[in-house]
């Protein structure tokens, strides 16, 4: 899971970002004039690492405060057909690490996706196999294993089944209306934005307290969304597939010590090589944002061995990546931004290298 800073859900703690609808006005009116056309190519780099988290078909349900995390498998389809049609090569990660460290002239795309949830099987695979493209699932161990804090995903379903939510914020008891859909948007706006100010293992208990208050099944709710150990490994199997590190407990590093850190990792790490037989090469920093994972945590990885290491900072692969193998960007495919002509515009750089009011608005 990333940010929302990345385009997904979980922020760094500066603030809201602006409103996708702004965000997607300044994307589509780039691509009405043709800007992204007009673009140096430079500004395109050398490829792009896409991110995604969950694949699914569109649901009606009006409360989804972590839509950002959903695309759905048409829109999936509609963005691999952009980027051959556009020329990328669509390759795995050992061969975007080669094109890196060497230069390579033909630009490429990477697919991958965070976390491991089930509909990565069952969805997104079927496309990625009709089109024959390269995808790589960073795993959070704890998924498969039943035992995940899927914080992001219970404190939706809270608000979205209680009426009222009381809970201590900043110091003092609140009760926040939750029956209509614009009291859940406000309250997930207030609750989600106080917690994240809180380290993390408290938030993340003050949500488990909440979830037994309300009676949500935590539990239920990993298992449905997550793939099981078999599935993974049947998913190893495929020729399109690989499957990477992505700590074993989803926590951020930057809030851990150096043995915490290490031992998070190396607690995935061990999950994985005993499931699946395979020691992973390539990592992706928990949530990835700039409070999330920095230069501790880069060096940290790459004395770890990790051959590439992604957050979800904004942008596409440029040569001076070469030297920060483990901090690269990547581009998110948001559920509120669905429209190939958005990503055609970012693809261009050039949304980047307009500076600030653009690139920070929350569409990696």
């Amino acid at each position: 899971m990333a940010d929302i800073e990345a385009g997904m859900a979980v922020p760094e703690t500066r603030g809201p970002a602006p409103e996708p609808s702004l965000m997607r006005t300044g994307l589509l009116a780039i691509h009405a004039i043709r800007g992204h056309r007009m673009a140096p190519r430079f500004l395109s780099g050398l490829g792009v690492i896409f991110m995604l988290h969950r694949v699914r078909p569109a649901r009606a349900e009006p409360f989804q405060p972590n839509r950002l995390l959903e695309v759905t498998p048409d829109f999936l389809d509609d963005t691999i057909r952009l980027v051959k049609r556009l020329g990328y090569d669509c390759v795995d990660l050992d061969e975007a690490a080669r094109r890196i460290e060497t230069g390579h002239d033909g630009k490429f795309a990477v697919f991958t996706l965070d976390d491991g949830y089930r509909d990565n099987f069952t969805e997104a695979l079927p496309v990625f196999a009709r089109h024959e493209t390269p995808f790589t699932v960073y795993l959070a161990t704890d998924l498969p294993d039943g035992t995940a804090d899927l914080w992001w995903v219970v404190l939706e379903e809270i608000i979205r089944k209680a009426r009222q939510v009381t809970l201590d914020l900043e110091g003092r008891e609140e009760s926040l209306s939750t029956g209509t859909t614009d009291e859940k948007k406000a309250a997930w706006q207030r609750i989600y934005w106080a917690l994240r100010k809180r380290p993390e293992s408290e938030m993340r208990a003050v949500i488990a307290g909440l979830a037994e208050k309300y009676d949500i099944p935590s539990a239920s709710l990993t298992r449905e969304a997550a793939m099981s150990w078999d599935e993974l490994r049947t998913l190893a199997r495929h020729p399109m597939a690989r499957i990477e590190a992505h700590t074993a407990g989803h926590f951020a590093l930057s809030g851990l010590t150096d043995a915490a850190a290490r031992a998070e990792v190396d607690r995935g790490l061990a999950r994985h090589e005993a499931e699946l037989g395979a020691r992973p090469r390539h990592f992706s920093y928990p949530y990835g944002d700039h409070a999330s994972a920095g230069e501790r945590d880069f060096r940290l990885i790459a004395d770890m061995g990790f051959r590439t290491a992604t957050t979800t900072r904004k942008g596409l692969i440029q040569p001076r990546h070469r030297d920060r193998m483990c901090a690269l960007p990547r581009l998110s495919l948001n559920g509120e931004f669905q429209d190939v002509r958005m990503v055609e515009t970012l693809l261009s750089g050039l949304p980047f290298a307009l500076g600030k009011p653009i690139s920070s608005m929350g569409i990696d």
